[in-house]
């Protein structure tokens, strides 16, 4: 009897032991090919900074096509994660339904999906969006990629490796207590603030901005370079007024004390408002005065317009019935639609980007890397300036021996050393801060400056990232926020984008195609087994035992 005791004892004080170290150790396990659920090192140390309570609730609950059913487990899974690393995290998922306009009024807009079931196809709506609260603050995060994709599969696949950067990127804007500043330029007849405002307002919540004119460099040019400093990028977007010397040389002293920019450069003079006020425009060169700033970086604005078999549409009036205007949506090869680099972090699962009168850039042999971002496509011709554009030559059917020129780069990434442009120069002015090189900075240069220009629609912006006229859908926004972030990322969160996963999706036409055969499989088949060893076992038990 003592012996039992001692057995009951030791098998109820293992128990405890085992329950203790269960509670006290706690480790997951991921067991996938691509090791889809392990964290990165940069989501650990953001998730490492929230110490109060973090609300995600995602709104993927429902009835919805059984693909976005995998894209929510994903998503679930994904979360659990995030909260398995800290408790701080709180997951819900809530139904959308009876409260679509509320979602809609906070930015959330829903997505018509075609669903195809049974061979017969069908229209659903659901709202791929999750929201972060923290404290007082709130943040939307989109679950479906903006890029053009060819089927929901491969939609699908893009929202999920988009999953860790999507959540990361919106803990840590909430998060972080300092945020970093940008300096917008004024003084050279940049953009009017309205005609940025959608790519601006977007950056107002992460970033702090600041307007900032280079005018106060006549007066008082030291304090100008010292307060520009003190900021960490500068946005030049669409200049169209010279630079100075003493403009020029406080840029390049930005530059190598560390500053990073973005430029957004239209080195030809060619508007689209004005042609299509008038029907025809002398496009000419511009002259900014950067050639040799740009020079001594290694890239060059070239003065000649670039066109694009592959291009966007602009909608024009082309007769009336009655008493309504007709309009149709015709392409317009001197709007290039162009492609990202797909193996950047800045464009890729990015959409096309809509450009409008773009030049073509050349890069220079130097020591600084030059990653191509933006590409026209092969079937591009080059028209030197100046140059009269008449916007009846739309009507004109394109002759394909005339787009040859091959692809051109259009936008591009340096990174590296840079070396002042004043090194072995005379100074426009004397200056402590003067610096003859930088290690590892950053700049982004557009050729074109309309890039992050939104339309006006009743006096009021409306979204880049679509055209007003023709409904079509770009990628603008998103490429220049992302190319914001990579310029100021210092935690690695924008090279999650480049995080590439594999999911397994079921073949519909094939299933379809052999539906019955597997419906077989999966019940006649159990059946016929089971009475098969029913009819066995019974035979075998009759014979051995009768």
């Amino acid at each position: 009897m003592n012996k039992k005791i001692k057995n009951i004892v030791f098998l109820v004080i293992s128990l405890f032991v085992l329950n203790y170290i269960n509670q006290s150790f706690y480790k997951r396990f991921d067991l996938t090919e691509d090791q889809r659920y392990t964290l990165s090192n940069t989501t650990t140390s953001i998730l490492a900074k929230v110490n109060k309570p973090l609300f995600i609730t995602v709104y993927l609950e429902g009835d919805f096509p059984s693909e976005f059913k995998r894209l929510q487990v994903e998503t679930r899974q994904y979360l659990e994660e995030l909260a398995a690393e800290n408790n701080n995290i709180k997951i819900h998922f809530e139904n959308p339904d009876n409260q679509r306009e509320d979602l809609i009024k906070k930015g959330m807009m829903p997505s018509q999906l075609t669903v195809e079931e049974d061979g017969k196809l069908s229209e659903a709506i659901i709202f791929p969006w999750a929201e972060v609260n923290f404290e007082e603050k709130t943040q939307i995060v989109s679950l479906l990629p903006t890029a053009i994709v060819a089927s929901q599969e491969e939609q699908l696949q893009k929202a999920v490796e988009n999953l860790e950067y999507s959540f990361s990127n919106a803990i840590h804007t909430i998060t972080r207590k300092n945020k970093k500043s940008i300096a917008v330029l004024t003084g050279n007849g940049q953009m009017q603030d309205i005609y940025m405002y959608s790519f601006l307002s977007e950056l107002a919540k992460k970033y702090k901005l600041a307007k900032f004119t280079l005018d106060s460099v006549t007066k008082n040019p030291k304090q100008t370079l010292q307060d520009l400093t003190f900021l960490d990028l500068a946005i030049i977007a669409k200049p169209t007024q010279k630079f100075t010397e003493k403009e020029k040389f406080t840029l390049d002293q930005f530059i190598t004390n560390g500053g990073k920019t973005l430029w957004m450069l239209d080195n030809v003079q060619a508007d689209q408002d004005s042609l299509l006020a008038s029907g025809k425009m002398l496009a000419y060169p511009r002259d900014l005065n950067l050639t040799d700033l740009l020079f001594s970086y290694g890239v060059r604005l070239n003065t000649s317009l670039v066109k694009d078999l592959y291009a966007a549409q602009i909608s024009l009036a082309t007769g009336r019935v009655g008493n309504q205007t007709q309009y149709q949506n015709l392409d317009w090869f001197y709007h290039p639609l162009v492609g990202g680099n797909p193996n950047h972090p800045i464009t890729k699962n990015t959409a096309p980007i809509r450009l409008q009168f773009t030049n073509q850039i050349d890069t220079l042999k130097n020591d600084i890397l030059k990653i191509p971002l933006l590409m026209s496509s092969p079937l591009t011709q080059k028209i030197g300036t100046p140059t009269i554009i008449e916007l009846q030559s739309i009507t004109e059917e394109p002759q394909e021996k005339d787009y040859v020129s091959g692809n051109q780069l259009l936008g591009v990434l340096l990174e590296g050393d840079f070396k002042s442009a004043y090194k072995n120069r005379v100074k426009p002015f004397e200056t402590n801060l003067f610096k003859e090189n930088v290690k590892n900075n950053k700049m982004i240069v557009i050729a074109d400056g309309d890039v992050g220009k939104n339309q006006i629609l009743k006096g009021k912006p409306t979204d880049l990232n679509r055209d007003k006229w023709t409904g079509q859908t770009f990628g603008n926004k998103d490429f220049l926020i992302n190319a914001v972030d990579y310029l100021l990322d210092d935690t690695g969160l924008i090279n999650l984008r480049n995080k590439t996963l594999k999911i397994n999706i079921l073949d519909k036409q094939k299933a379809y195609k052999e539906r019955t055969f597997w419906q077989f499989i999966n019940v006649a088949l159990p059946l016929i087994l089971l009475f098969s060893f029913g009819f066995v076992f019974n035979y075998l038990r009759k014979r051995n035992y009768s």
